[in-house]
């Protein structure tokens, strides 16, 4: 009896360090790499210590499944005996013990029972081991849309400049190596476009007769708003994944307001409302709107 006891206590010590170690598997995948792995070589240092915290885990699996083997079946299921004797006690306290010891053996029973059952579904589906060996995984080198050669950045220009007959674009690179161009519309209006790479980073519509500074805005407010739309268009086509993409369709649509003085608004059909043409076009289908009929 004795010695059932001691192997039930074995067993029941290392099911407590399998859980512990289990536990510490679960917590460091959910951390990931830490500030103790210091910053060169951490990814090898964060498998290493995966690996160790598996092996450990393996280990401990095989002192479990030695220990349970060890075991011997109990003849049956428990029986109260004596302790059937509490329900018969008229004190309160010596009451509720009762109820907790029959809980306690029904608990028990159902433990064997299951035990039973899952006994015999392990033994029919025997698990194969395989230990397997994982290399080291390299992350992909992403390509950046903001370093790209300035043979690129030009054939886009020139493409959008042969897109657009009534558009005449002029670049320069102050900021070298990324250009800054002039689109102008006609004698309607002209704006100054900075890209980054292949991505538009800022707009700013003025009059012909304005200056070309890219950091001051227009003077007169109608210019103003059609700046204000032109971020929104901008952020609105930005896409990282197919930016020449992106500037073709910002320009079509900046194209549209070849006739910001002349088209009436989709909506009222006036070409004034507060004393302003309709400054805002549509992303979709470029139809013309006021701002306060959009």
């Amino acid at each position: 009896m004795e010695r059932d006891i001691e192997q039930l206590n074995l067993a029941l010590n290392n099911v407590k360090i399998l859980r512990s170690n289990v536990r510490l598997v679960f917590e460091s995948l959910s951390s990931g790499l830490r500030t103790e792995h210091g910053e060169e070589g951490k990814e090898n240092k964060f498998i290493l210590e995966l690996q160790d915290l598996l092996t450990l885990v393996n280990n401990n699996l095989r002192d479990v499944e030695g220990a349970v083997s060890s075991l011997t079946t109990p003849p049956g299921p428990f029986s109260l005996g004596n302790s059937t004797h509490l329900s018969q006690e008229t004190t309160q306290e010596r009451q509720q013990l009762y109820g907790q010891l029959v809980n306690s053996y029904k608990w028990t029973d159902k433990i064997r029972e299951y035990s039973a059952i899952a006994g015999n579904i392990l033994a029919t589906n025997s698990f194969n081991k395989t230990y397997k060996t994982f290399g080291t995984k390299r992350r992909k080198t992403q390509t950046s849309n903001h370093n790209v050669p300035p043979e690129v950045i030009e054939n886009l220009i020139t493409s959008i400049d042969r897109l657009f007959s009534d558009v005449a674009i002029t670049s320069s690179r102050p900021f070298v190596p990324n250009p800054l161009i002039q689109a102008s519309l006609g004698r309607v209006l002209k704006a100054m476009i900075a890209f980054k790479g292949l991505m538009i980073e800022w707009v700013v519509v003025k009059a012909h007769s304005e200056s070309n500074d890219l950091w001051t805005e227009s003077r007169y407010k109608v210019f103003r708003k059609v700046t204000e739309n032109c971020h929104a268009a901008m952020c609105h086509f930005h896409s990282p994944m197919m930016p020449e993409l992106a500037v073709r369709s910002f320009m079509h649509w900046f194209h549209s307001y070849i006739t910001l003085f002349s088209a009436p608004c989709k909506r009222c059909g006036n070409h004034l409302h507060c004393n302003l043409p309709p400054t805002w076009r549509d992303l979709r289908t470029l139809e013309p709107y006021h701002e306060e009929c959009k």
